[in-house]
């Protein structure tokens, strides 16, 4: 994320925004308690301040999520989502305006509890790396499956404790509620849900080497599965991709399909259906 905080602070303006709210020269008491965790000669809060930090990256993690939810959500229900789910009995009258609106309280709200995750990133107590030097061009490659493969069985099993009584009731209904999903459905969760399925995500940097440029890509790629999953068309309709298939039936019947990317934890843990 810090090459993301760069290309904010030098080219969208982040930079001339915080020289104006907190100019070096300024003599308030909030501007010289800030400075004091780092300040450079165009504001009172340098680039490498905490708090400059955290604040810019909510601002960037909670847009781009957004922008990405709304892009590819009306791509997929223009071009992709089966418009015959409006005619279901279980579809909810003014169904797509309610998971707009749940989302767009959940992106932010979710935002708030992620980002010390961006935060511990970006000052270096992960083990992202810059240079595909640092280890090899076949590492490079193979990072993307190993990704994979740790945060597909972990979320399989968060998602499965999130079914459970105490768990569902106060976190996963929410996004039960929408027993025959549009691609708007995609971030249509309580914050802490989605946040809890999304802990693999975060945790994967802290264990695993993780090239910066792979990293954006990634989240990039994790917001946009989750939209297709829940676009309500079968293009994958096969024994080991998880798509839009299994997570219909997910909806539908609650108690199956739980996997985010596979179907294998599904069937070892017996709540595969097809």
């Amino acid at each position: 994320m810090d090459i993301v905080l760069e290309i904010f602070d030098k080219y969208v303006g982040f930079d001339y925004f915080y020289g104006t709210v907190f100019p070096a020269s300024s003599n308030s008491s909030l501007s010289s308690f800030l400075a004091s965790y780092g300040s450079d000669t165009n504001s009172a809060l340098a680039r490498d301040n905490i708090f400059r930090q955290a604040t810019s990256l909510y601002i960037i993690t909670a847009l781009s999520a957004i922008l990405i939810y709304f892009f590819f959500g009306i791509l997929s229900y223009l071009f992709v989502f089966d418009h015959r789910t409006f005619d279901h009995p279980k579809f909810i009258r003014n169904q797509i305006s309610l998971e707009i609106k749940a989302s767009l309280i959940s992106i932010p709200c979710m935002t708030v509890i992620t980002v010390p995750w961006f935060l511990a990133e970006v000052r270096g107590y992960s083990k992202m790396y810059g240079s595909i030097s640092d280890h090899g061009i076949l590492y490079f490659f193979l990072q993307f499956p190993l990704f994979l493969a740790f945060t597909d069985p972990l979320i399989y099993f968060i998602h499965r404790a999130l079914h459970s009584k105490y768990l569902y009731k106060r976190f996963h209904k929410a996004h039960h509620k929408w027993i025959m999903p549009t691609p708007f459905a995609s971030h249509a969760f309580h914050p802490l849900d989605g946040y809890l399925q999304s802990l693999p995500y975060h945790i994967f940097p802290f264990i695993f080497p993780l090239q910066k440029h792979a990293y954006i890509f990634l989240f990039v790629f994790v917001n946009i599965w989750t939209v297709l999953i829940h676009d309500g068309e079968y293009l994958s309709n096969d024994p080991i991709i998880n798509g839009a298939a299994c997570h219909s039936l997910h909806h539908l019947k609650f108690n199956c399909n739980y996997g985010q990317y596979t179907t294998l934890f599904d069937r070892l843990g017996g709540s595969y259906i097809r």
